[in-house]
């Protein structure tokens, strides 16, 4: 297993620089850009990102040329720009340098954990991620154990009572889960209980109340929980519903195999065949799937509650830094959500031999 866990960790670091390369280059090659983002402030006007689309096919120019006029050429929106002040702007941001030269530059201080400073917020990147992680963790942590919580035992009692009225009402629920998207149906809890039209129980913005540092410990935790509350179960919705009908489809397949019916035929207990035989298989799938199941909330799923709800998190800033082209911000970030995936895939394979130790990963080549 140790020299399983090490081929996968090597693994990382080529899939890790081509997950940078390609979104470098596509990036490179998007409209708009800081150097327009500047030229347009400095003109008293806005573009979006159609018209920030030069006539080159690029934002920027990729090929770091030294000449000032072509520098202004390469903009749309210079025009009447001093060629010196493009090029200033060129140096600021970094484009006067070819592209080979500012990926491998970028990459070498990524491996060193330099991950720059904003372009616009004039703060370091890694103090701007740690500033926002709280948000994202709690609605990413919260969730993925409630989706569990709430699908596991109704998974297993859906298949255990296949058929049945249980099965069938539980159904109706799961279907409307599925329909409803998590941004509607946190609209509709904002509307029944945070002010809305019904009743005010619960705030409508922020992790916590803004004299949290002066309430006592366990008013903290009561606050805490207070704003979270919302937030959570509008994520809770979307994700409860297809996890309840794989657990179901899983224990389903499980029930009528041969080794459950030799288990009962030996007189063992009903709960004893379900949880000591039926539930190590049913579920290899479903709790190995833990950690990748957290990464896709934490990373995927909380923007749109992040807005709605004003919470300051990782899917708002990175939605930010995509629209305002702040490459540090969204490099770094891609940087280390690409890595705590892949480490979170890593930790998923190890989680099937602690469901079921018969599973052998140090056979298997990566």
């Amino acid at each position: 297993m140790l020299a399983y866990i090490i081929r996968r960790l090597l693994l990382i670091i080529p899939t890790l620089f081509g997950i940078m390369l390609i979104n470098f280059l596509i990036i490179q090659a998007a409209p708009g850009g800081p150097v327009e983002q500047a030229i347009a402030m400095m003109k008293g006007h806005n573009i979006d990102a159609t018209s920030r689309f030069s006539g080159t096919g690029q934002g920027e120019s990729l090929s770091g040329s030294s000449s000032n006029q072509s520098s202004v050429r390469t903009y749309r929106g210079a025009q009447g720009l001093d060629p010196d002040l493009i090029a200033d702007l060129e140096r600021m941001y970094g484009f006067d340098k070819p592209l080979p030269e500012r990926f491998f530059k970028m990459i070498w201080n990524y491996a060193r954990l330099d991950f720059g400073e904003s372009f616009y917020r004039d703060e370091a990147v890694v103090d701007i991620v740690l500033e926002k992680m709280p948000v994202s963790i709690s609605l990413g942590l919260w969730t993925t154990l409630l989706v569990y919580f709430i699908s596991m035992p109704m998974g297993i009692y859906k298949a255990v009572k296949d058929g049945s009225k249980f099965d069938i009402w539980t159904s109706g629920v799961v279907v409307v889960g599925n329909a409803v998207p998590s941004f509607l149906f946190a609209i509709l809890l904002i509307v029944l209980f945070a002010g809305g039209s019904f009743f005010n129980w619960f705030p409508l913005r922020g992790l916590t109340s803004p004299d949290w540092d002066e309430l006592s410990w366990f008013a903290q935790i009561t606050d805490y929980f207070w704003h979270i509350t919302l937030p959570v179960l509008s994520m809770v919705i979307g994700g409860f519903a297809g996890l309840t009908l794989l657990t179901k489809n899983s224990f389903l397949e499980e029930i009528n195999k041969q080794y459950v019916i030799t288990a009962r035929a030996k007189g063992l207990k009903e709960g004893r065949v379900l949880y000591g035989h039926i539930f190590r298989n049913a579920m290899l799938i479903i709790i190995a799937g833990f950690p990748a199941a957290f990464i896709g909330i934490l990373f995927t799923g909380s923007l749109l509650t992040e807005v709605i709800f004003s919470l300051d998190g990782i899917g708002l800033l990175g939605y930010e830094a995509a629209i305002n082209r702040d490459y540090p911000v969204m490099f770094a970030t891609l940087f280390f959500f690409s890595l705590l995936g892949l480490l979170m895939n890593l930790i998923g394979d190890l989680t099937y031999t602690l469901v079921d130790p018969r599973i052998d990963f140090e056979s298997q080549e990566v």
